[in-house]
C-alpha cells in the first residue's frame, strides 16, 4: 500500500474538523471561526462559510445530503443546506464539542462540554439532555438507533434516540485515559471475525494459523497480477471492488481511541472484544473505510496511520508537520483527507499493490492486507490463511508456498500430494525482516530479489548464494527442476536474459536484446524463449540458435501451453491472441493479463480477480489442418476444442486417408458409423487392396458427397458400386444418367428398386405405376390389395392374361378380403377355376349363386349344401340345417343335428318341439330305410321307437303347461284324456323329461273333477309311492285325503267304448291303449286324446296298395243308398268325410262289419283282414289310409260313425276331429302335430 498525494492546500488557522458531502463532490472543513467548501477533485476552495464568532470546533453531513451541521465555540449550532445556505441555529450552555447525523432518521446530535441536545427537521425544539462530564465525540450506530457519547473521563455513554441511556462502558484508564474519538464500524459484518479471535492470546498464533475453505461465491476484493512468478505490480485503479454483504452481522462494532494511548473495541451490549492496542501516540481523530475493511487513525504522531478491522497496523497515509486532529476517507473510494494543526489539509490517494503468486492452477493472493487466499483455478477451491500481519510478499511453488511478513517469512507445505488437495500448514519461519522487491520459493530455497542483487537462502533462514546482475531485475519466474536444484529464468532491464540454477553460482546468458524485458516464458520443452518488452512486442527467439523466430505486436503479458510446444498466447489492447507455429495469430476480446495457458484453459488476470477461462483452440487446429498436417491438427484439438471441430478434424483426416487421426477424432465423437467405415478400409488395406480411389470414394459416400464418388467409383473400375450406391440412395434419376441407354435389363432393374423405393417411402400410388411398368405384377397386386384399391386391382385383373394364374389368384383373394364378390368371382371365371367360384359363394354366402352353380355342375353339391347347413345351424336355422344335410346326402349329420335338437327341448321343456324333432327324425330314419336296405331293419326299429315318442311327447306337452303354468289352455277332458293316454302309455321306461308325478297328479286333479273317483284314488296312490316336489305336497296330501270321502267308483260318461266289439273298457286298463276285449289298439285324436272311432283293417295276401285303394273307389252300389247322404272332401291338405243328413244305422249287410265279430275271450290280437269283395263294398268315404313311404306298408282305417268327421293330416298321418283340426290349423297356419304349412302342397 502506498499514499499519492493528490492536493494540498493550507488553511491560515486549525482544521479541527472536516466532512465530506455523501456524494463525495464537496469537503466541509472546519478551521479557524470559517468554515471552507473545497472541491475534492482538484482541492479549488469553491466558497468560505462565515457565520460563527468563534473557533468552529466540529462539522457533520446528513446522509441523504441534503444538510450539514457545525457547531463552535460560541456555543452555536448552525444548520446549513447543501448550498451552502444557514437555515437555522441554536445554542446550547458551552462551546459544542461534536455534531453527528443520525445515518437513518437524519437526527442531529451536538454535545457540549455539559450537555448534548438532539434535534431533527420534525421539531421546533432541540432536547437536551445534561451529561455528567465532558463529552468529546459522538457517533450513531448503522441504524440509527444508539448514540455513543465519548468522555473525557473515559466513559463512553450508549444512549437511544430518546437520549436514554442503556450501556454505560468504564474504561481501566478512567479520567487518565479521556475517550477522544469513537466510531462504530459501517460495517458489522466483521463480527464473527471479532468473536473468533477473542480468545487468541499468544503471538505465536496468529502466524500459525487455521486455515479455513472459502465458499466459490466469495468475491475478494484485490487486484490480481500475473504470472506464476512473485512479483509486485502497483495498477493505479482505484479498488472499488464490491464487497460479499452475505456475511452481515447484526451487533455493531464500536472502535474507540483514548489518550490513553489505546484502540480497543466493544459490542453495543458494552462488552470488549479482544486486548486493547497500544498506539504510542495520542490519537486526536478515528475513521473507518466506508465499507468498514480498514481503520484510519490520527494525532500527536503527525501522521495517519492505516489498520486493519481488528487494530493491526498496515502501514502510514502521510507524514505531516504538526499534529493531525481530523482525518477521513471519501465516500466509496480510497481517498484519504487529512487536517492538521497547523492548517494543513492534505488529499490522498491510496493505492493497494498486488501481493500474488501463481504456479500452474494455484494462485495465491493477498486479501484485507493480513490475510493470504489461494485459489485452484481449475476446481474453484479457495482456502484463506489468516496472518494477522501485514502480509507483504506471496511466492508459490508446486507443493510450497511463501508468505512475508514484517518481521518473517512463513513457508508453508501441503498436507499431501493430491493435486486436489488445499490445506496448508507452516512448515519453517524464518523470523528475520528481509527487504526485497521479488520474493520466490523452491522446493528447498527461497530467493529474494534486491534490485541488481538475487539471494538464495535455505528454509532455516542461512544464505547460501548470491548473484550480482548487470542490470535491475524485472522479472524471475521458476521454470521446474528436480528439488534443490531448480531453474530460474530471470529478466533484466538492459534486455539480457539469463537462467540461473539455484546450485549452480553461475547464472547462464540465454540471450540479449536492445529493449528490457517485461515478461518472459519458456516452452514447455525449453526449446524456445517467449519475451514481452518495454516496447509491448512479443519476441520469440529459438533458444539454441538465439534466432529470433517471429515478433508480434501489442503484448502485456505472454504464456506457452504447458501442453503444446508450439503455441503460446500473449494479452495486450483488450484482446488475447494465439499464436499456434508461424501461422498467422487469432484474435479474440480479452480483459486483463494473461498469466498461464495449459491446454485449453487460460488463466487471465483482471482488474481484481484471476479467472481460469475456457478457450476452444478451434483457430490453431484448422490453421494446421489447412496445411494437411492432420497429426499436428489432433494435438491441438486435445487440448479442448468444440465437437464440431473434432468432426471438423475427424472428416478432413479422413479425406486425407490419414485413418489413424480420423479414427481417434471419431472415437472423440463417439461417430459409430465412420469408425466402422474406418476399421472395413483398414481391413481391405489388410488384405491388399491398395487403390485409393476407391478408399476416397467410399469416404465420399458416407459424407454424401455422391457425384464425385460416384467419377471416383468409375474411375476405379467399379461402376457397379457407383449404380448401387444411387439406387440404395433413391436416387434413381441419376443412376439413370449414370447408365446412360446401357442394357434394358438394367433398366428394368431400377425401374423395380425405385419401386422398392417408393414403397418404402410410403409412396405406394407410385410403386405401383412402377411395379406395373416392370412387369412386377405380383408387388402391384400386393401394394393394392393391401391399399384397398379395388379400381387398381381390376384393371390389373383385366389386363393381366388368364394363363398368368398366380397374379389373378391374388387378386382374386385380394377382392374377396376386401369384400368385393363380384370382381373376384370374374378373375375366377376367367381362369376357369370353378371350384374356388364356390367356395367364394360359399364364403361370401351368396346361396342362390352357389346353388344356380350346383345344378349346373352337381359335383360341387357336397362344397354347397354342407357349409350351407353348417352355416344355418350357426344362425340358429337347425330345422332349415338338417333339410340342408340331408339334401346334402349327409344323413349323419342331419340325424346327428335332429337329435341334438330334440335332446336340447326336452332338457329345456319344450316338449312342443321335442314331439316334432322326434316325428322328424322317426321320418329321417324312413328316409335311410328307404335309402339303404342294409340298415332297413334297425331304421325301421328307429322309426317306430321315434314316433311312439313323438306322440308321447306331443301328449305331455298339455301336462307340463298345466302342471307349470298358472292358466290352463285344455279343457278338463282333454287333460283327463292325455293323462290316461300317457299312463297307459309308460308301461316300460319312462323317457327323459316326462314326469309321472306331473301326469299322475293331472290325472287324479282331472278324474275327481269328472266324477272317476276310483281312478282318481288310484293316482293318488300311485303318487304316494313317487317323490313328489314340495310344491305338489301339500295339494296332493289334500287330495288324498277328500277322495277318501268319493265313493269309489267312475262315472260311467267317462268310459271308453272299443268300436270294434263295443265293450266298455275300464279307465284304468293294465293292457294299455288296446280293447280289453278284442285287444283292438285305440285310434286316439291327435289333439282331444278322445278314442275315435276308427277301425284299422288289413289286406289279404296278393292285394296290393294299389289294387285295393283302385277297388275301394270303384264303390259298388249299395242298397241303403248311404251314398247319397255322405260327402266326401278331399284337398291337398286332408280327406274328410262329411254325413250330410241323418240316416238309419248301418244295414247288416255290410261286409266289413261281418268281418268285426271276432271270438270272444281270446288273448290273442286277431286283425280285421278284409278280401277285395269287401274292399269293393268299401265307399272311399269310409276309409282312410295312411301312405307311408317304403319299405313301409300302408295303414287302412274304416270310420264306422260316418256322421262323426274325421280329418287326418296328410303329412304325419295324425287323426283329428275335424272341428279341432280347423281351429288348430287357424290358430298356428300349420298342422299342430307336424307344423306342416297349410299352404304347402306336398304331402
Amino acid at each position: 500500500m502506498r499514499a499519492v498525494l493528490t492536493w494540498r492546500d493550507k488553511a491560515e488557522q486549525c482544521v479541527y474538523d472536516l466532512a465530506f458531502k455523501p456524494d463525495g463532490t464537496q469537503l466541509i472543513l472546519a478551521a479557524g471561526n470559517r468554515l471552507l467548501v473545497y472541491d475534492t477533485s482538484d482541492g479549488t476552495l469553491l466558497q468560505p462559510l462565515k457565520a460563527h464568532k468563534d473557533t468552529v470546533y466540529c462539522v457533520a453531513y446528513a446522509k441523504d445530503g441534503k444538510r450539514f451541521a457545525s457547531g463552535s465555540a460560541d456555543k452555536s449550532v448552525i444548520i446549513w443546506t447543501s448550498k451552502l445556505e444557514g437555515i437555522l441555529k441554536y445554542t446550547h450552555s458551552d462551546s459544542i464539542q461534536c455534531v453527528s447525523y443520525n445515518p437513518v432518521t437524519h437526527q442531529l446530535a451536538s454535545c457540549s462540554s455539559n450537555d448534548f441536545g438532539l434535534w431533527s427537521p420534525e421539531q421546533k425544539s432541540v432536547s437536551k439532555h445534561k451529561s455528567s462530564s465532558r463529552i468529546t465525540c459522538c457517533s450513531w450506530t448503522n441504524d440509527g438507533q444508539y448514540l455513543a457519547l465519548g468522555m473525557f473521563n473515559g466513559v463512553i455513554s450508549i444512549r437511544n434516540k430518546s437520549g436514554e441511556e442503556k450501556v454505560k462502558i468504564e474504561r481501566p484508564g478512567g479520567s487518565l485515559s479521556p475517550i477522544w474519538s469513537i466510531c462504530w464500524n459501517p460495517s458489522s459484518r466483521w463480527e464473527n471475525f471479532w468473536m473468533n479471535r477473542e480468545h487468541e492470546d499468544a503471538e505465536e498464533a496468529l502466524v500459525n494459523r487455521y486455515f479455513q475453505e472459502l465458499p466459490s461465491t466469495w468475491k475478494s476484493a484485490m487486484y490480481s497480477s500475473q504470472g506464476s512468478e512473485a512479483e509486485e505490480e502497483e495498477p493505479e485503479e482505484e479498488d472499488d471492488s464490491p464487497r460479499d454483504d452475505n456475511l452481515e452481522e447484526r451487533n455493531d462494532i464500536l472502535a474507540i481511541a483514548d489518550w490513553g494511548q489505546k484502540l480497543s473495541f466493544y459490542q453495543l451490549s458494552g462488552k470488549q472484544i479482544g486486548k486493547d492496542r497500544l498506539l504510542n501516540f495520542d490519537p486526536c481523530c478515528i475513521s473507518y473505510f466506508p465499507k468498514g475493511e480498514y481503520i484510519l487513525l490520527g494525532g500527536s504522531d503527525k501522521q495517519v496511520s492505516l489498520f486493519t478491522k481488528d487494530g493491526v497496523r498496515l502501514g502510514t497515509v502521510g507524514e505531516q508537520n504538526s499534529w493531525v486532529w481530523t482525518c477521513k476517507v471519501k465516500p466509496d473510494s480510497n481517498y484519504v483527507v487529512v487536517g492538521c494543526q497547523d492548517g494543513t489539509i492534505s488529499f490522498y490517494q491510496l493505492i493497494f499493490s498486488t501481493v500474488h503468486g501463481l504456479y500452474k492452477d494455484r494462485y495465491a493472493y493477498r486479501d484485507s492486507m493480513t490475510d493470504v487466499i489461494v485459489q485452484h483455478l481449475i476446481t474453484e477451491q479457495k482456502v484463506r490463511i489468516k496472518c494477522k500481519e501485514l502480509v507483504k510478499k506471496i511466492a508459490i511453488y508446486k507443493n510450497r508456498l511463501a508468505i512475508q511478513l514484517p518481521e518473517k517469512i512463513l513457508i508453508y507445505e501441503l498436507y499431501s500430494d493430491d493435486s486436489s488437495d488445499m490445506h496448508y500448514r507452516v512448515k519453517e519461519k524464518i523470523v528475520k525482516k528481509f527487504e526485497c522487491n521479488l520474493l520466490v520459493v523452491c522446493a528447498d530455497h527461497i530467493i529474494l530479489c534486491q534490485e541488481k542483487r538475487l539471494q538464495c537462502l535455505s528454509f532455516s533462514g542461512v544464505k547460501e548464494r548470491e548473484w550480482q546482475m548487470e542490470s535491475l531485475i524485472r522479472y524471475i519466474k521458476v521454470i521446474g527442476g528436480p528439488p534443490g536444484r531448480e531453474g530460474l529464468l530471470v529478466g533484466l532491464k538492459n534486455g539480457q536474459i539469463l537462467k540461473i540454477f539455484v546450485d549452480n553460482l553461475f547464472a547462464v546468458v540465454l540471450l540479449k536484446q536492445a529493449t528490457a524485458v517485461r515478461c518472459l516464458d519458456m516452452s514447455a520443452s525449453r526449446n524456445k524463449l517467449a519475451v514481452v518488452d518495454e516496447n509491448d512486442t512479443c519476441l520469440v527467439y529459438d533458444i539454441h540458435t538465439k534466432e529470433l523466430l517471429f515478433q508480434e505486436p501489442n503484448a502485456n503479458s505472454v504464456a506457452w501451453n504447458t501442453q503444446c510446444e508450439d503455441m503460446l498466447c500473449f494479452s495486450g489492447g483488450g484482446y488475447l491472441n494465439i499464436k499456434a507455429s508461424t501461422f498467422p495469430v487469432h484474435q479474440q476480446k480479452l480483459q486483463g493479463f494473461v498469466v498461464g495457458y495449459n491446454g485449453s484453459k487460460i488463466f487471465c488476470l483482471h482488474v481484481f480477480s484471476m479467472s481460469a477461462v475456457e478457450v476452444p483452440q478451434s483457430a490453431p487446429m484448422y490453421q494446421y489442418l489447412d496445411r494437411k498436417m492432420f497429426k499436428e491438427a489432433y494435438q491441438i484439438a486435445c487440448l479442448g476444442v468444440t465437437d464440431t471441430d473434432w468432426r471438423d478434424l475427424a472428416m478432413e483426416a479422413l479425406e486425407g486417408l490419414e485413418f489413424e487421426t480420423a479414427k481417434k477424432a471419431f472415437t472423440r465423437v463417439q461417430d459409430l458409423r465412420y469408425l466402422e467405415l474406418i476399421n472395413s478400409i483398414e481391413e481391405r488395406k489388410k488384405r491388399g487392396e491398395t487403390n485409393n480411389d476407391l478408399f476416397l470414394a467410399d469416404v465420399f459416400a458416407y459424407q454424401g458427397k455422391f457425384h464425385e464418388a460416384a467419377k471416383l467409383y468409375k474411375r476405379s473400375g467399379h461402376e457397379n458400386l457407383a449404380l448401387d450406391m444411387y439406387t440404395d440412395l433413391r436416387m434413381f434419376e441419376y443412376a439413370k444418367d449414370f447408365l446412360g441407354s446401357e442394357d434394358p435389363k438394367e433398366t428394368k432393374m431400377l425401374i423395380t428398386k425405385q419401386a422398392d423405393w417408393a414403397r418404402n417411402i410410403n409412396e405406394p400410388k407410385a410403386a405401383v405405376e412402377m411395379y406395373v411398368s416392370a412387369g412386377e405384377h405380383a408387388k402391384a397386386i400386393e401394394i393394392s390389395g393391401d391399399h384397398g384399391w379395388v379400381d387398381t386391382l381390376i384393371d390389373i385383373a383385366r389386363k393381366l392374361d388368364k394363363a398368368e394364374r398366380e397374379p389373378l389368384l391374388m387378386c382374386a383373394q385380394y377382392f374377396k378380403k376386401l369384400d368385393n364378390p363380384g370382381y373376384a368371382a370374374e378373375t375366377y371365371l376367367k381362369i376357369g377355376d370353378l371350384k374356388s367360384l364356390v367356395q367364394l359363394h360359399v364364403e361370401t354366402q351368396r346361396w342362390d349363386e352357389a346353388f344356380a352353380l350346383g345344378e349346373k355342375h352337381p359335383e360341387f353339391k357336397d362344397d354347397i349344401y354342407v357349409p350351407y347347413a353348417q352355416w344355418l345351424a350357426e344362425n340358429d336355422r337347425f330345422e332349415e340345417a338338417q333339410k340342408a344335410f340331408h339334401k346334402a346326402g349327409r344323413q349323419g349329420e342331419a340325424v346327428r343335428v335332429l337329435e341334438q335338437l330334440t335332446h336340447n327341448a326336452v332338457v329345456e321343456s319344450r316338449f312342443n318341439d321335442a314331439a316334432y324333432y322326434y316325428w322328424m327324425l322317426s321320418m329321417q330314419c324312413l328316409d335311410i330305410a328307404q335309402a339303404d336296405p342294409a340298415q332297413k331293419d334297425v331304421m325301421l326299429g328307429k322309426f317306430h321307437h321315434f314316433q311312439h315318442l313323438a306322440e308321447l311327447y306331443h301328449g305331455y306337452h298339455a301336462i307340463h303347461r298345466y302342471t307349470e303354468e298358472p292358466f290352463s289352455f285344455h279343457l278338463p277332458e282333454t287333460l283327463f284324456n292325455i293323462s290316461r293316454f300317457l299312463l297307459h302309455s309308460l308301461t316300460k321306461d319312462t323317457p327323459l323329461g316326462i314326469s309321472k308325478v306331473n301326469t299322475l297328479f293331472t290325472l287324479a286333479k282331472q278324474s275327481k273333477a269328472l266324477g272317476a273317483y276310483k281312478l282318481a284314488r288310484h293316482a293318488y296312490d300311485k303318487l304316494q309311492g313317487l317323490q313328489i316336489p314340495a310344491r305338489f305336497q301339500k295339494s296332493i296330501e289334500l287330495g288324498s285325503l277328500t277322495i277318501r270321502s268319493k265313493p269309489f267308483h267312475d262315472s260311467e260318461e267317462l268310459v271308453p267304448l272299443c268300436y270294434r266289439c263295443s265293450t266298455n273298457n275300464p279307465l284304468l286298463n293294465n293292457l294299455g291303449n288296446v280293447c280289453i276285449n278284442c285287444r283292438q289298439p285305440f285310434v286316439f285324436s291327435a289333439s282331444s286324446y278322445e278314442v275315435l272311432h276308427l277301425v284299422e283293417f288289413y289286406l289279404e295276401d296278393g292285394i296290393t296298395d294299389e289294387e285295393a285303394v283302385a277297388l275301394i273307389d270303384l264303390e259298388a252300389p249299395r242298397h241303403n243308398k248311404r251314398e247319397s247322404k255322405w260327402q266326401e272332401i278331399t284337398s291337398n291338405n286332408s280327406q274328410t268325410l262329411r254325413l250330410d243328413e241323418t240316416v238309419d244305422s248301418m244295414g247288416d249287410d255290410d261286409p266289413f262289419t261281418a268281418k268285426l265279430s271276432f271270438e270272444q275271450g281270446g288273448s290273442e290280437f286277431v286283425p280285421v283282414v278284409v278280401s277285395r269283395s269287401v274292399l269293393r263294398s268299401m265307399s272311399r268315404r269310409d276309409v282312410l289310409i295312411k301312405r307311408w313311404l317304403p319299405p313301409l306298408r300302408w295303414q287302412y282305417f274304416r270310420s264306422l260313425l260316418p256322421d262323426a268327421s274325421i280329418t287326418m293330416c296328410p303329412s304325419c298321418f295324425q287323426m283329428f276331429h275335424s272341428e279341432d283340426y280347423e281351429l288348430l290349423v287357424l290358430q298356428h297356419t300349420c298342422c299342430p302335430y307336424c307344423r306342416r304349412r297349410i299352404d304347402d302342397p306336398s304331402p
